[in-house]
């Protein structure tokens, strides 16, 4: 997530240069054959205009539905720290006290919960867009991932015993067996007594919720943006791209008729073709950085820093000194 008050000029031009490159030569090319007599390869903009028309609409319709996505994945991890919150206070409470050995073991079960879910929702999927050069360079140049740097098992060291370390580790999805883990050792401490049936009903709806959470953020992540959207989106707005520098020949070579300009300005073809179709290509990369919320991209929902957060206040409620620090943005980055 950017944290800071927006991306400058110089951002965007360094994300999108490579795009960049190629709308120059796809608006060179027509102008230098344009100006060496091959004046047949220019077409009327008005269909060029239509083109651009629809394209903009189905654009407009995919980064509003990325911005859903977006949104929606925000909304989830809101839901976790509100209901993470509301568990460590029961969990607290309903067995005697910050000091009882069971509450430690619970709260740093959540956190490992947490930590087991950011890891799976790191984990790249084929139709995900971070192994693009662009996404490449400016991860390598502005940020870092904490999940792909860290060993999970690492991780989750620092809040299970050995056994659960080992027992987690050895399944597929480990955030759904560690909240399993959580829900045998509160029914275990039902049956000794140590809770109400009251209490262990309002646990277990606890639990339930972050299963839920974890299923709609599960939902997000492995449902890709509509391909046949996705793939119509792309394919017109090539068409677009190709077509803008042939559209704009005759505007720009009729510009300087009749004065000193005359055979000078078709040349403007060039940065205004460029400069026109950049505006179209980067606001569908806008589109594209925001469809998968959980990949690790700069526009991400910070998982990282939420999960931090809830340990925080969490261990905080234990009236632990040795807190870990917040996270806080790299470059206006935070993960």
């Amino acid at each position: 997530m950017n944290a800071g008050k927006k991306y400058t000029l110089s951002e965007f031009i360094y994300w999108t240069r490579r795009h960049i490159y190629k709308l120059l030569i796809l608006s060179t090319i027509p102008t230098i054959l344009y100006f060496l007599g091959w004046t047949f390869l220019s077409i009327t903009w008005v269909p060029v205009a239509m083109l651009g028309t629809a394209v903009a609409f189905i654009v407009g319709f995919k980064n509003n539905a990325s911005y859903s996505r977006l949104w929606e994945a925000r909304q989830i991890y809101g839901a976790i720290i509100n209901d993470s919150r509301s568990f460590g206070v029961k969990v607290r409470d309903f067995l005697g006290g910050k000091n009882d050995a069971d509450v430690t073991a619970i709260f740093y079960r959540h956190f490992a919960w947490l930590t087991a879910l950011r890891y799976q929702l790191r984990e790249p999927r084929v139709w995900e867009n971070m192994d693009q050069k662009n996404n490449i360079e400016y991860l390598n140049s502005y940020f870092s991932i904490p999940e792909r740097e860290t060993p999970l098992e690492e991780e989750l060291k620092k809040y299970l015993s050995e056994a659960e370390h080992s027992y987690l580790l050895s399944k597929k999805n480990r955030a759904t067996q560690a909240l399993a883990l959580q829900s045998e050792m509160i029914n275990s401490l039902h049956k000794k007594g140590k809770l109400s049936d009251f209490q262990q009903m309002q646990l277990q709806t606890n639990l339930s919720l972050f299963y839920e959470h974890q299923g709609k953020a599960e939902r997000i992540k492995n449902f890709p943006y509509p391909r046949n959207f996705s793939s119509i989106t792309t394919i017109l707005l090539y068409a677009f791209v190709i077509l803008v520098p042939y559209g704009l020949l005759k505007e720009f070579d009729g510009m300087g008729k009749g004065t000193f300009l005359e055979g000078c300005t078709i040349w403007l073809n060039i940065p205004f073709a460029t400069m026109l179709t950049w505006v179209f290509v980067s606001l569908d990369l806008v589109g594209e950085s925001s469809v998968n919320p959980f990949e690790g991209n700069a526009n991400d929902v910070p998982i990282t820093q939420i999960s931090r957060t809830i340990e925080i206040d969490l261990r905080d409620m234990l009236d632990e000194t040795d807190l870990p620090k917040p996270i806080t943005p790299t470059n206006n980055i935070v993960m």
